[in-house]
């Protein structure tokens, strides 16, 4: 590819990660050709500093519960003796480093042109990228897209006013894991996904962990008993949950933060711990696109909508947009920007495509105990006007939710009358490998009764799934 001159590649992506890639991926498979820009890693947060990383370590985490637990609940004379941090490390960053190979070989395979630099719009279809990589310098490449461009720079960490993130004391959801060693004591600011992550798993590596959400429970976007079964879990795990509550003030000290909290009861305490992590939510990153010479704006929260969503595809023609750019009712989350990054490439690519349906998106929290959904809540669900048949089942109801011991629930949501199922709800131990089969059932509109003619393997905790159907569809055996 040479400088100077304009080249002319069918798509031009900007941003290497999820949805950057998946869209290139699957563009190339069907014969476009494409260029891929990016500034940093193929991979993006998600590889480099989000879910691949964050659930390496917070399987370490499962491992240290599983030899507390041999010991206490079991009677297996098993010890810990400590945590190797930096052996720990080593094996989170080679899973991290045999990732990216492996995302760069896919590409280099596929024939995607990987371009390493800054990307940014100088019309409708076409982008300049700067500080590129040649032989005896950085130069400047321009491009013309023939069929269109995709914009995928992602987020980053959303930060508090006062709260200067030092990679040390004050850290974010993208440098928590990076920061040296592991601390005696965490304070968690936000219980969405990411904060009820980061303290379960400094919670298992010993630390002493107060999670802080503003909402009057955490993970407030999943269905409030979805939020009550994890709050009561991790309080169970000695995690000093305070839901309703605001930072007043932190304060960065020599060896760790005082901050004042302002509580659900309107009292004033003092935490003191060796670090703050901020997970208080994520922005969309646009600084340098020049989204104006391109004719987009931004919406007032920074991200870049569609105008038509069956397509992804901006105001602009042959501007399209994926991942963590798009508002709501796109989720954020690294298997949607998969599924958007595909619909994408097929539209440029003239193929027919379904729209992403972010109903039937499963949503998952890592932590112990883990929660997993998909579809609608029950409140939710009353308020679009639907009237509801809910049957919820406790975990332990089941053998194998007995032998596991953490606790949970299975909690299906359907239109009244046997109609179909609009949303399944899931918080136990590996719920993240049973969200599959609901994700199923809601994606293709079934109803209790058609699951119910299946049968559950027993004994698994999947069976309480298989049960709370068989009672919505009036033949429960272990429940009426």
């Amino acid at each position: 590819m040479s400088a100077g001159a304009t080249h002319t590649p069918d798509v031009v992506v900007i941003g290497g990660g999820t949805g950057g890639y998946s869209t290139a991926l699957r563009a190339a498979a069907l014969g476009l050709d494409v260029v891929l820009v990016e500034r940093d890693k193929v991979g993006g947060t998600c590889l480099h500093r989000g879910c691949i990383p964050s659930k390496a370590m917070l399987h370490a985490a499962e491992l240290v519960d599983g030899i507390v637990e041999a010991r206490e609940r079991w009677g297996v004379k098993a010890t810990l003796d400590s945590v190797d941090w930096p052996a720990l490390v080593a094996t989170r960053d080679d899973i991290v480093a045999r990732n990216h190979k492996g995302v760069e070989a896919h590409l280099a395979h596929a024939g995607v042109r990987v371009v390493r630099g800054s990307a940014r719009l100088t019309g409708a279809r076409t982008v300049r990228v700067e500080g590129v990589h040649t032989e005896s310098a950085l130069g400047v490449r321009d491009f013309a897209a023939r069929r269109g461009i995709v914009l995928a720079t992602g987020s980053r960490p959303r930060t508090l006013p006062g709260l200067v993130p030092d990679g040390r004391r004050v850290v974010t959801s993208d440098d928590a894991l990076f920061a040296p060693g592991l601390p005696g004591s965490v304070l968690v600011l936000g219980g969405g996904a990411i904060g009820a992550e980061y303290a379960s798993f400094h919670r298992s590596m010993g630390a002493e962990v107060t999670l802080v959400e503003a909402a009057d429970r955490i993970v407030p976007l999943e269905d409030a008993d979805v939020s009550r079964h994890l709050t009561r879990g991790l309080k169970k795990r000695g995690v000093d949950v305070q839901a309703g509550a605001r930072l007043l003030d932190a304060e960065v000290l020599e060896n760790g933060v005082r901050a004042r909290v302002r509580t659900a009861r309107g009292e004033t305490r003092t935490v003191e711990a060796e670090r703050l992590l901020v997970a208080v939510g994520r922005a969309p990153v646009t600084e340098g696109l020049d989204l104006t010479a391109a004719g987009l704006t931004t919406d007032e929260r920074g991200f870049v909508a569609p105008a038509d969503w069956s397509r992804l595809e901006t105001a602009v023609p042959g501007i399209h947009v994926v991942g963590d750019l798009l508002p709501p009712p796109s989720l954020g989350l690294a298997h949607a920007s998969f599924a958007e990054g595909m619909l994408v490439a097929e539209t440029l690519a003239g193929l027919p495509s379904a729209p992403v349906d972010y109903a039937a998106v499963p949503r998952v929290t890592y932590s112990s105990p883990q929660t997993a959904s998909v579809g609608l809540g029950e409140a939710e669900a009353r308020a679009r006007g639907h009237e509801v048949d809910v049957n919820t089942m406790p975990l332990t109801a089941v053998a194998k939710g007995m032998v596991h011991g953490q606790g949970g629930m299975v909690k299906v949501v359907a239109e009244a009358g046997g109609g179909q199922v609009l949303g399944v709800h899931l918080v136990g131990p590996n719920v993240s490998e049973m969200i599959a089969e609901s994700q199923l059932i809601v994606g293709w509109d079934a109803q209790p009764s058609d699951v119910a003619r299946h049968v559950h393997a027993h004994p698994t905790l999947s069976e309480a799934v298989g049960e709370v159907f068989l009672t919505l569809a009036g033949r429960g055996l272990h429940q009426q």
